[in-house]
Order: C-alpha cells, then structure tokens, then sequence
C-alpha cells in the first residue's frame, strides 16, 4: 500500500495537481485500521518516497514519523481524512487536490453530465458538497464533506475542488485521474456549444461497466507500470 501511495504522489505530480501545498492522498493501514499513511507537508508530490510516509492516528498525532524529512502534518489532510476513514469502513484510500479543471468545474455549484463514455462512469455516482466555508482545518468541516459524499465514490467540492475514494489507492488515484478529465472535456464542450448528454438508461449501462472497483483498480496499473519503471527511487 505505500508503495503504491508514493507512486500516487508522483503520478499526481506529473499531472500537475500540485498546487502550493493543498492536495493529499491517505491510505489506511491495513493493520492498525484507525490509523492512515499520508505524505509530510512541505515535500512536492514528484519527490514523495515510500520512507517520506508517515502514519497518522484519528486524532491527529504522528505514529511512525517519516525516515528522512521533517514530519510536518497537512492539517486539512488530517481534518478531511480522517473524517473519511471514520466514516467509511468500506474506503480504504482518499484522493483530494486542487487541480486546475476540477477546481474551475467546482465553480459551477453542479454535478458533471454522462457527456462521453468516460465521464458516465460518475452518472449518479459522486456527489456535490455546496457549502464552501474556508480552508478546512477543522474535523467538523471533515465530518460534513464526508456526510455529503454519502456511500458515492467521489465528489465535486464547490470552490474548492474534487475528491475520490475507493476501497484500494489504485481506485481513488484512477478515479480522481477520470474525474478531473471529465471536467476538463464538459467545459471544452460547453465552450464549443450545447451538450448533448446520454439517456439515464444508457448512462446507467455504461457506469454499471466502467464504474465499478475492479475497473478502477486495473485502469491504473498502466498508470503504475509508468511511474515505477521511470522513478524506481519512490522505492527507497
């Protein structure tokens, strides 16, 4: 599992999701199920090695400190997170940043349209929190989005950004990938003109295939092949 963090980390560096020091991805600990793996503040996201993850509890205190750097914790990490982990058994993985096309869709307060293919593996599955009200840093802010997210697999955060989770790293990380794609290509193509969006019944077809764990876990194993051959320091 921390393998496949670190390579995360550098997956959503590559794709620029690096905005100053906002954005995380936690994984739970397989063990210790009330504790998560998340990066130290202050490292970009393309240098994050398995030894840089450092182990969290619910309450915001540092278990296992990082090998190498100073254990700083991302508190809008821990107040979103942990809220997350608390509230759902099922998730094992969280995906938060605040890239650009997901960041720019979040300020239309709406949910995406089952516009393409891709984009209907989200039709009736992610969810919107509306109610934007400062950089989270409270657990209570935590508590709300994680109440908005409901048993769905991602969300739209108004103003704010996106938001994933799966029960593997590999689901949350493809799952944020797709999702901030399918805000890119709604707002090319409401530029370009109306849309024109599946039917329900077909929408609901094609997320019955595409948007499940499973697929979410295998469209990532290229994503990995990539990162791992080019950066086999994330090992160290």
């Amino acid at each position: 599992r921390k393998q496949r963090l670190a390579a995360a980390y550098r997956i959503f560096g590559r794709f620029r999701f690096d905005m100053g020091g906002a954005g995380h991805i936690t994984v739970r600990d397989p063990e210790l199920t009330d504790h998560f793996w998340v990066n130290p503040f202050g490292v970009h996201f393309t240098k994050i090695r398995v030894s840089d993850l450092m182990l969290v509890n619910h309450h915001g205190e540092i278990v296992q400190p990082p090998a190498q750097v100073k254990p700083w914790l991302n508190q809008a990490a821990f107040a979103i997170h942990s809220r997350l982990h608390q509230a759902r058994p099922d998730v094992n993985a969280a995906a938060h940043s605040h890239s650009l096309y997901g960041k720019a869709f979040s300020s239309l307060g709406r949910l995406l349209e089952p516009i393409s293919q891709d984009a209907a593996a989200f039709y009736e599955n992610h969810a919107l929190f509306d109610d934007f009200t400062g950089v989270v840093l409270d657990t209570s802010e935590g508590d709300r989005i994680a109440a908005a997210l409901g048993d769905k697999p991602a969300a739209i955060l108004k103003n704010h950004g996106l938001l994933t989770v799966g029960e593997s790293v590999e689901a949350a990380l493809w799952r944020y990938l797709a999702m901030e794609n399918a805000c890119q290509t709604q707002l090319l193509a409401e530029a370009a003109g109306a849309i024109q969006p599946m039917t329900p019944e077909v929408a609901r077809l094609t997320r019955s295939q595409i948007g499940d764990e499973c697929t979410a876990y295998c469209c990532f194993q290229p994503y990995w092949e990539w990162i791992s051959a080019e950066e086999p320091d994330l090992f160290d």
